[in-house]
């Protein structure tokens, strides 16, 4: 306890809420409109938030203290698209049994260390290209904003650097309060009234039916291992870690497992937004940045246990504030992935045919570009491989 009081820091504490304000305010709503399409009333879709904060941050706060580098966790979105788009066929019951078996495989494969030893075959270079596609259209999506709303997206941008001239450790800190400070003056918004209320869990019988594990279970669990593990943990080794991957995907998917009948549908490692616990703005001591991990799980505990009063607040804020804020802050992110991807000439074709890739959005058979991107990465790299053996 001593150890982590001597370390934590207020920028570590704040990278580690805007994680957690970027990995659930864009799609929070999804979670809401998920749970209603299977037929959860109010009470259940509270469960769900409930099952899903506690899980999350427990993971994210305890992995982040026993491995001592930043663990951020989160739910999986492209996940949520896929419970949308299959949800009608399922009853609650189903979907929860389906929600357990995607947990239970996550947690078996993890720990027998399988999933480790395929990632031991992919160059850093196409992971960082990926991961620098994959994070492109924040970048653009903030200058694309001043469209809208200009006067708001260039104060913010304006304070952005200004803070990250004079207190660079502190200029995300400063941005996000300048941001909050601005909603009143600049936006149609006003701060909301905060009411506080107490969740509470709703246990849900799963059932197990086949059409369910492969209509559901399966595709989920490739979709999170694709679009959340690969990139994820790609995230945490381009910043110098190396990461505890048997213990990592297991453990969050033994939680899955664990708080599925309550609505839990995935627990996986962060991808986008886990950069933002990575960076040196996090701190400028890579040893103590675990404290932005740990932060970022407590935020997600107290979105449990509160989860409706937070949700609604987080919500309220306009959309140009988390939009703004998800792009300012992996803008350092997007430059350090791109630096890593290009800087080996050697596999630059193979990197650069993998950020475009990743960076075009498309998907296949509920599988987004990320996946897709690496894999032709890997494909044009090997084919360049092969030909310099050959040539050799």
């Amino acid at each position: 306890m001593q150890k982590i009081l001597q370390d934590c820091s207020v920028p570590a504490v704040f990278a580690g809420f805007i994680t957690f304000l970027v990995g659930i305010s864009v799609s929070a709503v999804l979670v809401i409109q998920s749970a209603q399409m299977l037929g959860a009333d109010t009470a259940e879709i509270t469960s769900w938030f409930w099952a899903l904060g506690l899980s999350i941050g427990l993971c994210g706060l305890l992995l982040s203290w026993k491995f001592k580098y930043p663990v951020a966790t989160s739910w999986s979105t492209a996940g949520l698209a896929l419970i949308l788009a299959t949800a009608n066929g399922y009853s609650m019951n189903a979907a929860l049994g389906a929600f357990f078996i995607c947990g239970l495989v996550t947690a078996i494969l993890g720990f027998l260390g399988i999933f480790e030893k395929i990632l031991t075959h992919i160059p850093q270079s196409l992971t960082s290209a990926m991961l620098a596609g994959v994070l492109l259209k924040f970048g653009i999506a903030l200058f694309a904003s001043i469209q809208n709303e200009w006067a708001y997206v260039l104060c913010l941008l304006a304070a952005y650097v200004i803070m990250k001239r004079l207190w660079p450790r502190y200029s995300i800190v400063l941005t996000v309060i300048i941001g909050i400070a601005m909603c009143p003056i600049l936006l149609n918004f006003k701060m909301p009234a905060i009411d506080l209320a107490f969740a509470q869990p709703v246990w849900i019988k799963p059932e197990f039916s086949f059409s369910a594990m492969l209509g559901l279970a399966l595709p989920l669990f490739v979709i999170n291992m694709a679009s959340q593990y690969l990139p994820g943990l790609a995230m945490i080794k381009s910043y110098g870690y190396q990461p505890h991957v048997n213990q990592l995907i297991g453990w969050t998917g033994t939680a899955q497992a664990i708080f599925a009948p309550f609505g839990c549908f995935s627990v996986n490692i962060a991808a986008i937004s886990a950069a933002i616990s990575l960076d040196d703005q996090a701190h400028t001591d890579a040893t103590k940045r675990y404290i932005a991990g740990m932060s970022c799980g407590i935020f997600y505990i107290l979105m449990g246990i509160f989860a409706a009063t937070l949700v609604s607040f987080l919500m309220s804020f306009p959309l140009i504030f988390i939009t703004s804020l998800a792009g300012i802050a992996l803008l350092s992110t997007i430059g350090h992935n791109i630096v890593i991807a290009f800087q080996d000439a050697s596999e630059r074709e193979a990197a650069l045919l993998t950020f475009l890739f990743s960076a075009s959005g498309v998907q296949f058979y509920g599988i987004g570009s990320a996946f897709w991107g690496l894999l032709f990465g890997l494909v044009v790299h090997f084919i360049f491989k092969f030909k310099a053996k050959k040539s050799a």
